[in-house]
């Protein structure tokens, strides 16, 4: 075969020309796309107001919280304990909240996965059920509950369970239907049972990916946990925002640090367990 000439190419060009440009259409609706995107974006930032006054006017503003943050007054007669039971409640709500969900994401994730219930109807119901669960944010969650049950981290704990649920079901569900079918052709040769199946087929492949997310995601609800207490469901949040509406901003560096510094925490522990749990013992 021989080489095809810039000769050869012009002819086909020349030829074929609708082959070798771009329709008209396509060329101008990625135009009329970047205008469009161009004028929203100028339409945000005149509707919101966003001027070069209100952005940098008030620095010395933020700068009198920033030097409030960096002085601390009278250290040893703050409320240690108080803040110490709310960073607790905060990692226990976080922790709770993703054990449970975690807990019916693994019941979920496989009654919505279409390679375990083929039937198009349930799957859509299941997929239509955990889209509801998890389209409405945390915060939205732990303010419809707190309406319900009341102030305190049982509040945030059941936001953090609703919304996970969905979450770690549609990730849960993901990781069954990407699955090697050989060890499990192979379990069921040796005349094991559907629910065998599943226990010696399914799970030694996907118990590494659900565990490896649920912490992920108990790190992530460490963090969501604390905004959660702002809005009434306990925990360090509620620490936070009493010391903020009073503008203790010493005491509210202070929790920002501990937060930080639990968030590192966890995330690190996450890490070495994620690590061992896919086979790899150095961090």
């Amino acid at each position: 075969m021989s080489a095809v000439t810039d000769a050869d190419i012009r002819a086909a060009a020349e030829r074929f020309p609708e082959v070798f440009t771009e329709p008209a259409r396509v060329v101008w609706g990625r135009r009329a796309l970047f205008v469009g995107a161009i004028a929203y974006f100028a339409f945000c930032v005149w509707a919101f107001e966003i001027t070069f006054e209100r952005l940098f006017g008030g620095l010395h503003k933020m700068g009198h919280v920033i030097y409030s943050m960096v002085i601390w007054n009278d250290f040893l007669s703050w409320d240690f304990t108080g803040i110490l039971i709310g960073l607790g409640e905060t990692v226990g709500m976080a922790l709770l909240g993703t054990t449970i969900a975690s807990i019916f994401a693994l019941i979920f994730g496989f009654v919505a996965a279409k390679n375990v219930v083929p039937n198009r109807i349930v799957h859509h119901v299941v997929r239509r059920f955990l889209d509801i669960l998890r389209g409405v944010d945390t915060l939205i969650w732990a303010l419809v509950f707190v309406r319900a049950v009341g102030l305190g981290p049982l509040a945030g704990v059941l936001s953090i369970i609703v919304s996970d649920t969905g979450t770690l079901s549609k990730l849960y569900s993901e990781a069954v239907e990407n699955i090697d079918r050989k060890p499990i052709e192979g379990v069921r040769s040796t005349g094991a049972g559907r629910m065998q199946g599943y226990r010696f087929g399914f799970l030694p492949q996907v118990m590494p990916v659900f565990l490896s997310l649920s912490l992920y995601w108990f790190e992530s609800n460490t963090r969501s946990a604390t905004i959660l207490g702002i809005v009434g469901a306990g925990g360090i949040g509620m620490q936070l925002s009493e010391r903020m509406k009073v503008q203790y901003w010493d005491q509210a560096a202070f929790i920002i640090l501990l937060i930080l510094q639990t968030v590192a925490l966890i995330d690190t522990l996450s890490k070495w367990i994620r690590m061992r749990l896919i086979g790899k013992r150095e961090l």
